[in-house]
């Protein structure tokens, strides 16, 4: 990606802060985890449900809206987590790596690579009682992800971040497929009507010139309440909206840079540590987590987002690379690969959300939550090594060449 063009130069500064926030909202998620687990795990646990479960109506009569807190969060604040990363599907499909279908091939097959395989590995390893949750472990958490890569500094090349960023956007554009297509029970075909009626006129208001943003927020929220009563997840809503999102510049402004701007630190910083607090805390007492350790289910997502990713994505790498039909960023070598690879094992919120849509079953939600954590923090310790390891070689290579040449000027 060159930066002498002014709207690439801005695209590159768009991606150094959204990287920067997704790696710094990383910290934040994992606090936000271990607060739920703990909370979920002391003599206060009947409080942690009991909060969750406390219902909020919004609105009065026939159109009141009644959600415990939990669906509050993951329904609605959600929404707004999926509208962020619509707006980055938007960017990179318009401005960013995707645009370049050479730099795009890569990145995009070796996502499928890391979506195929999980799903494989769960549904040969997964009891049949859990079956409908193959999803789970397709996913990539970019927050996680990005955190794990930006703890090691420097020793990360830059293009190394791009290719994890391209491979787990890729990946949320299946994950949202998934959640789609396979995720919702009953369409009300009136109410799915009405979203996309509601879409239809986000468009009409692009197309009439309209430069306020209050039109399409009031827009915007009609269009999720359609969604949430067609049956279809809400958050789907979210990311539709980010994807019809113009990235020039209307009424002088960049409503895509705009938005993002403003709303990704609060969707870093706020709705995803939110959803983590509301989704994350599993009690493990009892001798409950030996029996998840011990179920077929757990280690049917651990194995999937853990070997299924470093296999699914590394595979697919070369064999762009051994056909010619892709090509690696620059200052990115093989070990790096595998490294991103396993960081795209990292599947912690999405991986939670689609866990809940998947069972009904409280026992089989807490066992996959198991086998979510374990997967993503093994998934993370991998990739730390394999990074270092990148790291290393590259300082002995770099010392090796340097000796050669002193060597050299001495004779």
């Amino acid at each position: 990606m060159t930066t002498d063009h002014p709207r690439d130069a801005r695209t590159s500064r768009a991606l150094k802060d959204f990287l920067h926030d997704e790696a710094a909202g990383g910290v934040v998620l994992v606090l936000a985890a271990v607060a739920a687990v703990i909370w979920a795990n002391s003599p206060f646990a009947d409080g942690y449900v009991a909060f969750w479960d406390r219902e909020l109506t919004v609105g009065g009569g026939g159109a009141a809206i009644t959600e415990d807190l939990q669906h509050w969060v993951n329904d609605g604040l959600m929404a707004l987590f999926f509208f962020v990363v619509g707006l980055e599907i938007k960017r990179e499909l318009v401005t960013g790596e995707l645009r370049d279908r050479r730099a795009a091939t890569l990145p995009a097959v070796a996502a499928v690579g890391g979506f195929v395989l999980p799903a494989v590995i769960f549904l040969a390893l997964a009891p049949d009682d859990a079956l409908a949750g193959w999803g789970i472990p397709v996913a990539t958490d970019i927050a996680f992800a990005v955190g794990v890569l930006a703890l090691l500094g420097s020793r990360v090349p830059a293009g190394a971040k791009l290719l994890l960023l391209t491979v787990a956007i890729v990946d949320d554009i299946m994950a949202i497929t998934v959640i789609a297509a396979f995720y919702t029970d009953t369409v009300a075909l009136a109410w799915l009507a009405g979203a996309v009626l509601g879409l239809g006129v986000v468009v009409l208001l692009r197309r009439l010139g309209v430069t306020a943003i209050w039109p399409y927020v009031l827009v915007g929220v009609a269009v999720w309440v359609a969604t949430l009563e067609s049956g279809v997840h809400a958050t789907i809503a979210g990311v539709a909206l980010g994807l019809l999102t113009p990235t020039g510049r209307v009424g002088g402004r960049d409503v895509l840079d705009l938005f993002e701007h403003r709303l990704h630190p609060v969707s870093v910083f706020l709705v995803v540590p939110l959803f983590a607090l509301a989704n994350a805390g599993v009690d493990f007492r009892d001798g409950a987590l030996g029996e998840a350790m011990g179920s077929s289910l757990t280690w049917a997502v651990a194995l999937g987002l853990l070997l299924g990713k470093v296999v699914g994505v590394g595979v697919a790498v070369w064999l762009c690379l051994r056909t010619g039909v892709g090509r690696l960023p620059e200052g990115v070598e093989r070990m790096h690969v595998l490294g991103v690879a396993a960081a795209a094992g990292i599947g912690f919120t999405v991986s939670l959300f689609i866990s809940e849509l998947a069972y009904d079953d409280a026992g089989l939600v807490q066992t996959a939550k198991v086998g979510i954590f374990t997967g993503s923090l093994l998934a993370a310790l991998l990739s730390v090594g394999l990074l270092l390891a990148a790291a290393r070689r590259e300082s002995t290579d770099g010392d090796d060449s340097r000796a050669e040449e002193a060597a050299g000027r001495r004779s």
